[in-house]
């Protein structure tokens, strides 16, 4: 009996040992409230991620779940009339037709997408209807919108009088050419009125005080962009992959090289492989380039990552990419990321 008391004496003194150790618990195990509550962090691409990451940090900010986080916070673009280059501000295709791409994704893997969608506003929600009520992980086209309608979404006109007025002004070139950059400053070469959105993404990365991750992507694509083109925001492990064992990286600029590289689980596989966030989205750039190298010299592709532990990194192959990042310490920073070229080639 004396050695039964002594046992459980020590199991005891052990675990409370454990607890004030401050120790992380295993791979994949969510951290305590406690020792999470002030490293709650939300992250997402570009300077209008500063406003989305604020409506992501309400719900995070509040002990919320990560999930509903990135979704709250990426609708605050999808909503936004002046962004015209996601949700239901976006420039139309070359046909004039507004389509939307997005997809979800939480720790455990579930994972829900919408691709070429038209007349939804929100096609991040979408998404998640696909994720939570679906066998499926993407929807596409008109079947995306009919299980969008029959799930209570409101079909609308997406095309603003501004976003037609700038597709009738590209119609009379039909020059299409996307930009490096989310701001286009020359009307003549790109065909678009000064500084606005040739295309770009929100790519949304969170994780809440249990330690739960998640992500989001959402975008209208590339302005005049040929009638049913996918980029990569609405393929998983292309433009959002979340592994709540490592962590979740997304991306932005041209599609068509995230596919190629399979870049955000690119992204996720070289953090399990033990490099930091940085590291991997530096590796998953340069892969790019050094297979695309004289085409890299006029095209963007950043990629943005966060691990587990709520630590940061992004990259990108030409200068001018930027993140926001929110936490209890700042709510609206906003950060350059390094990048291959410091100087654009155009």
């Amino acid at each position: 009996m004396s050695d039964r008391r002594d046992f459980l004496k020590a199991s005891l003194l052990g675990a409370s040992a454990f607890a004030l150790s401050g120790t992380l618990p295993a791979q994949g195990a969510p951290v305590s409230r406690t020792k999470a509550a002030s490293a709650a962090r939300v992250i997402s691409t570009w300077d209008f991620g500063v406003a989305a990451n604020q409506a992501a940090w309400a719900v995070l900010s509040k002990g919320g779940h990560a999930l509903d986080a990135v979704e709250q916070g990426v609708q605050v673009p999808e909503a936004d009339l002046k962004n015209h280059s996601v949700g239901r501000a976006g420039y139309p295709d070359r046909d004039g037709h507004v389509s939307l791409d997005a997809s979800i994704m939480d720790a455990d893997g579930n994972c829900g997408a919408v691709a070429a969608l038209e007349h939804i506003a929100h096609p991040i929600s979408v998404a998640r209807r696909v994720m939570e009520r679906t066998p499926h992980v993407l929807l596409v086209g008109e079947g995306a919108l009919q299980f969008a309608i029959e799930q209570g979404f409101k079909k609308e006109n997406l095309l603003t009088p501004e976003s037609e007025q700038a597709w009738k002004e590209w119609l009379k070139t039909a020059h299409y050419e996307p930009s490096i950059n989310s701001e286009v400053h020359d009307y003549g070469k790109t065909g678009l009125p000064g500084g606005a959105h040739n295309h770009d993404t929100i790519g949304m990365l969170a994780i809440d005080d249990q330690g739960r991750l998640a992500g989001a992507c959402t975008t209208s694509g590339m302005a005049w962009k040929m009638r049913g083109r996918v980029g990569d925001s609405p393929i998983i492990g292309a433009g959002l992959y979340v592994d709540g064992e490592v962590g979740g990286a997304t991306s932005t600029g041209v599609g068509e090289e995230v596919i190629r590289n399979a870049g955000s689980f690119l992204v996720v596989e070289l953090m399990r492989q033990g490099r930091s966030p940085q590291e991997a989205c530096q590796e998953a750039v340069m892969r790019i380039v050094k297979r695309r190298r004289e085409a890299s010299k006029t095209l963007q592709v950043g990629f943005l990552a966060m691990n587990r532990h709520g630590e940061v990194g992004a990259y990108a192959i030409q200068h001018g990419f930027s993140y926001a990042i929110c936490d209890a310490k700042k709510q609206d920073g906003l950060v350059p990321s390094q990048s291959v070229y410091t100087t654009s080639f155009t």
